[in-house]
Order: structure tokens, then sequence, then C-alpha cells
């Protein structure tokens, strides 16, 4: 375990690389902020077939009358999700919460779009990302895009066990979506990376769903990610600096790359 990150790994100001104008931020409102998560099984929650940061983020890090609902899907790409309904829940739950608050949607996919069996290529896979960061526009909601949460898979390198990195590809494409649609992003990909490379694969597998799952978080995990979204969030959208923090113990930590296990932690969100 390391005691503190490399300067080059703190994750605020180098890994939020990019605020695109955000067209309906809230900064003129007394409305509390919603928020919206739409991804994959690594924004959902937890269940026998997977679970991610969304409801450790709801749960954990939304104060001041904030809300948050996890439409996150077990194995949803950017293609299923919305030929599936998925996508139009969302949307007409981020509409209908207009009234009361100010809906921020998060978008973040990948971990299936990337796989051979979906089919789909990067340049679709950008191309879908940005038509729902237009989508979320429409219904006067702010879009938010994620890149992927790393996996938990590790390799020996002559620094020591490192992150396989393998969701390169769609980290980029989402990035670049971002930059085409002029949106805000925040890159867990890379900062939960830099987290687990500092904690290393012992205490990083803790966060496992079951002993052998290095892609899906068990309860603490999602605690943890989830604080770490937070804290993303905070530094990229000042506008919901009122509604979303972080627990301060687990921010200090992150922050130095220095393991955290919410204690006492027993079944759902402790």
């Amino acid at each position: 375990m390391f005691s503190s990150l490399p300067l080059n790994l703190y994750f605020f100001v180098p890994l939020v690389t990019h605020t695109g104008a955000l067209p309906h931020t809230g900064s003129n409102s007394q409305k509390p902020a919603a928020f919206f998560l739409a991804g994959d099984s690594t924004t959902a929650i937890q269940s026998s077939g997977g679970g991610g940061w969304g409801d450790g983020f709801i749960n954990t890090t939304l104060h001041n009358g904030a809300t948050g609902k996890n439409f996150g899907h077990d194995g949803a790409t950017t293609v299923s999700f919305r030929a599936g309904g998925d996508w139009s829940w969302v949307l007409g739950n981020a509409s209908a919460s207009l009234a009361n608050y100010e809906p921020y949607v998060t978008i973040q996919f990948g971990h299936n779009d990337q796989k051979p069996a979906a089919n789909i290529s990067i340049a679709e896979f950008t191309a879908n990302l940005v038509q729902f960061v237009k989508d979320v526009r429409n219904v006067q909601a702010t879009p938010i895009l994620v890149t992927s949460l790393s996996r938990r898979n590790f390799e020996n390198t002559t620094d020591g066990p490192r992150i396989v990195e393998n969701l390169a590809d769609v980290t980029a494409a989402a990035i670049n979506a971002a930059r085409e649609a002029n949106c805000t992003y925040i890159n867990l990909n890379q900062a939960s990376e830099d987290y687990l490379n500092a904690i290393g694969p012992t205490d990083a597998y803790t966060y496992n769903l079951d002993p052998t799952d290095y892609t899906h978080l068990n309860d603490e995990g999602s605690i943890v990610f989830g604080n770490l979204v937070a804290m993303l969030l905070d530094e990229s959208v000042p506008a919901v600096g009122n509604y979303v923090s972080p627990e301060k113990q687990i921010a200090e930590d992150l922050m130095k790359g220095v393991y955290y296990f919410p204690p006492g932690c027993e079944g759902e969100f402790c």
C-alpha cells in the first residue's frame, strides 16, 4: 500500500481536462440537483449480476435536498440501452423533475460496447454518446459524460503490479464525444485506475462483487467509487457544489491514494 500518490496522480486538475459549455447548469437556480444515472452494470445497483458506483454515490454524497435515481442496466450498451426503453425512461424522469429540481444526467458506457459480440464500432459508440448528449439537452437537463470505471485486473511490470488498461479505446472515445458535443465529462477511468494502482491488487480486490469478479463492485466498493465520482463532479461542475459532497475521510484517502474500506459495512449501503 502506498502512503501517497505521486504528484502526477493527484486526481482533480490533471484528470478533469475538459469542461464544455453547460447550457442548463442551474447556477442561477435555487432548486436542488437531481441526478439520473444512465449506464451499464458498473453504474447499476448491486445484484447477483452486477453492481457499480451509482447507489454509493446517491446514498452517501447527496445533500441539501438533492436526489438521484440509478438507471444503470446490467449488460447494457449504448445501443441496447436505447432500444430496450431505458433511455426513454431516463429522459422522462429528468424532464418530469424540472419543476422541483435541476436535473443532471450522467452517461457512462463502454464495458459492453467494446465487446466483439456487441458489434459496435468506436465510431458508432462515439456517435451514440453524442446523440445521448443532444437528447438530454432537448429535455432541458444537463448531460455529463463519464468515462468507464476501471476494471481491477493487474499485470506485473517493472514498476510493480499495474492495472491492465483494457478500456483505453472506449475512454478515448467518450472524451472525444464530449469534445465534439461541447459537453462536460469526468475521467472516472483515469481516476479509478490511479487509485487502484496506488493501493495495489490485494486491497483493490476487496471491492470485488465476488472473489473472482474484477469488474463489478460490492457495497463497500460502491461507496468508495461513488465518492470518487462526487469528488470529480465537484471539480468539473461547480454548480452542484452545494448538493454533492463526498465523505471527508473517503475524500482524504482517495486524494492521497490510501486504501479505504467502509468500517462496519454490512449489506446494502451500510
